[in-house]
């Protein structure tokens, strides 16, 4: 084995052409439209904590154990060239999705409805999974399920 790479900022000691690595976090960045209101549902509909806001153009939250990071649309930047960050325009065609596996989809369901998450049907038992599907203010899906 090689030398030992040391990341001493971190604490994080890495073996030369290891990934992932320790210390190596997920985030989910969605693009939003309003900050605030996708904030409030995240918050308050899903249960996420805010962690941190940044100038009203992005917030990262933290939600069960993941890292969600929120920001509006923009244009190309520097490390980004020829790329443009943009929210949903069209909730029928999806690229992506959040499904959050849960314990019983009909309780969380009921609840999440009673928070204001509207879904697009109840939930639906597929034989292996019951499962249901809404949209974030902006039209992102998110999907709960439940193996069965």
């Amino acid at each position: 084995m090689g030398a030992r790479l040391s990341s001493a900022a971190a604490g994080i000691v890495v073996m030369p052409g290891e990934f992932p690595v320790d210390g190596v976090e997920v985030t989910q960045l969605l693009v939003v439209s309003d900050i605030s209101r996708a904030v409030d549902f995240y918050r308050d509909v899903l249960g996420a904590q805010l962690y941190r806001e940044y100038g009203g153009t992005s917030a990262v939250l933290q939600f069960q154990g993941a890292w969600l990071l929120l920001v509006t649309g923009g244009g190309p930047t520097e490390d980004k060239p020829d790329v443009t960050f943009a929210p949903p325009t069209d909730p029928r065609a999806v690229s992506h999705q959040l499904t959050l596996r849960v314990p019983d989809c009909r309780a969380a369901y009921q609840i999440l409805s009673e928070r204001g998450a509207q879904f697009l049907t109840p939930p639906v038992d597929r034989g292996g999974e019951i499962r249901c599907f809404f949209r974030d203010p902006d039209g992102h899906l998110l999907e709960i399920s439940e193996v069965v």
